[in-house]
């Protein structure tokens, strides 16, 4: 789903329109906007970060500049040692707080990237942390808070159940809660990266710094700095668009409690904004941008083509929000925060996947096209020698063959060409690209058992991972037997895997194989294979012959 960039509503751009939890007293409340960004600037410039922290890179991107036709650095918070921003806020809160307080602990609740930085900040401090997490979080995440000197409290199915706890072990225990947005000692720490940011580019061009945004700490805190020295520069917040949780606060010009989020980018699916930082974001924000999860992996393919980094997908929501401005606005010097890289390794696939499909380079396609041999073939040849990344069929009626089929083309105005040719030639096809079913069930689910269906013969194969190697081997023998079955799934192997099921007559089964070994592709047949009788055969598997 597109949408325009939002910009503030000029009724929501003065102070004191939120009421302000009691939680985080208010800095400034009432007063000029000039002076309450002097306080603001006055906190961040004598925040306590360093201890724990290091001055991040802003680092070129050239590669993605080059791309995108405007000058993009990249602030590199997944360099600090806990790979997040979030320690800065977090040891700040800490190191603010008296002696006496410190000296009973604290406790925080989180799954992620908070955690770790209140345990970080606690063990350079000397004080106790508890971390009060779900129990449904991944023990790679549990043992990191513990490697870092945090007692660790698993409790409940859920994050707002952990968080509970930690509110009632806080009171019971007279301990310090550490929030990990709403609070202005943490804004601050956090507001020293858009002092770095300032910095580092010097007098430089600078048009726009594009922020992840959760809880809207680190918006508030970078924001409140760089329009405190300078006004001219976009604050532009960027979220997925399924946990858009201050862009529906700022349309609505209250906060906003969302039914639910979406958690892929879960270091800032948050439901709500929190109440000190909408009141900065409503004075610093100059437009909202949301990304959908597609773009979110590609901007998470590009940064590591770009430095072989891997930023967790909400630290890759800055350059997603980069790439769909420039589209709209055009050239400019932009720095996007990069603000963590705690990815779990088990979404790497997921995120291959839906990377081309992020940048439009993918399409998926449905494609219905004779049931009669030589019909892939002739399918292909309309395509060119564009590459395919995905085929799906199984036989489902003697007139139709219904393919689920990916492929690259070079722009839209290739993709449109072709699609046209296609239907010009009698294909009835339909763009599945934006069908979230589509891309998340239906394309690993093409096929199944095909009762009465006669003389099918399965086999697998490997060939060359280049252009036209489909169509050869469609060539060597689809045009001589039927196809009833067809699996290709591009997973970036040198080679690739293919699943065929031919229907050849028993009289004709050498002949095939001899045709199968001319082609010179290694191939295995699995016609016995108890998995194809299981779930893809037609009830009537014959003897190897």
């Amino acid at each position: 789903m597109i949408r325009d960039p939002l910009p503030i509503p000029r009724r929501d751009r003065h102070l004191g329109l939120v009421n302000r939890s009691s939680s985080a007293p208010a800095l400034g409340h009432g007063s000029s906007p000039s002076r309450w960004l002097e306080t603001y600037r006055e906190r961040i410039a004598r925040a306590r970060v360093y201890d724990v922290a290091v001055v991040s890179a802003l680092e070129e991107a050239p590669k993605l500049s080059a791309r995108l036709g405007a000058r993009l650095l990249l602030k590199r918070e997944d360099q600090q040692s806990v790979y997040s921003f979030k320690l800065r806020g977090a040891y700040n809160k800490m190191a603010n707080l008296p002696q006496a307080v410190r000296a009973r602990g604290v406790i925080c609740a989180s799954a992620g990237n908070h955690a770790q930085g209140v345990a970080l900040a606690a063990r350079r401090l000397g004080v106790p942390a508890w971390i009060a997490m779900p129990r449904t979080t991944p023990g790679i995440k549990v043992e990191s808070v513990k490697l870092l000197g945090g007692h660790v409290v698993l409790h409940g199915d859920s994050f707002d159940e952990a968080a509970v706890h930690a509110e009632a072990l806080a009171a019971s225990r007279k301990l310090t809660m550490i929030p990990p947005y709403d609070d202005p000692e943490v804004i601050a720490g956090q507001g020293t990266i858009g002092k770095e940011i300032l910095e580092q580019i010097g007098a430089e061009r600078l048009d726009a710094v594009f922020v992840p945004v959760g809880g809207g700490g680190l918006i508030a805190g970078v924001g409140a700095w760089i329009k405190a020295l300078r006004p001219e520069v976009k604050i532009v917040a960027v979220e997925p668009d399924d946990a858009d949780c201050l862009a529906q606060a700022l349309e609505a010009g209250r906060r906003v409690k969302l039914a639910q989020v979406g958690l892929f980018a879960d270091g800032v699916a948050v439901r709500q904004v929190g109440a000190e930082p909408f009141r900065i974001a409503r004075q610093v924000v100059d437009a909202c941008l949301r990304v959908s999860v597609d773009e979110i992996c590609a901007a998470i393919r590009d940064v590591f083509y770009e430095n072989r980094s891997l930023p967790e997908p909400a630290g890759a929501l800055a350059v997603a929000g980069v790439k769909r401005w420039v589209a709209r606005h055009g050239a400019g010097s932009y720095v996007a925060i990069v603000s963590g890289a705690n990815l779990n390794f088990d979404r790497l696939r997921h995120i291959a996947e839906r990377a081309e499909l992020g940048d439009g380079r993918e399409t998926l396609l449905a494609v219905t096209i004779p049931e009669r041999p030589g019909s892939f073939k002739r399918f292909l040849k309309e395509l060119g020698r564009r590459s395919i990344t995905e085929f799906n069929y199984r036989y489902s009626s003697p007139a139709a063959a219904h393919v689920f089929a990916g492929v690259h083309f070079h722009d839209a105005a290739d993709r449109d060409a072709a699609l046209g040719r296609l239907r010009a030639d009698g294909y009835p096809v339909l763009d599945l690209s934006g069908d979230e079913m589509a891309k998340l069930h239906v394309r690993y689910m093409v096929g199944g058992r095909c009762p009465g269906l006669a003389d099918e013969r399965l086999f697998r194969f490997e060939f060359p991972e280049r252009p036209g190697a489909c169509l050869d081997f469609l060539n060597a023998v689809g045009s001589r037997w039927n196809i009833s079955l067809f699996h290709y799934r591009n997973h970036g192997a040198a080679y690739g895997r293919v699943l065929c099921g031919l229907q050849v007559p028993r009289a004709e089964r050498g002949e095939c194989r001899r045709a199968l070994e001319a082609l010179g592709y290694p191939y295995w047949e699995e016609s016995d294979n108890p998995a194809y009788a299981l779930f893809l055969g037609t009830g009537q598997e014959s003897e190897a012959p």
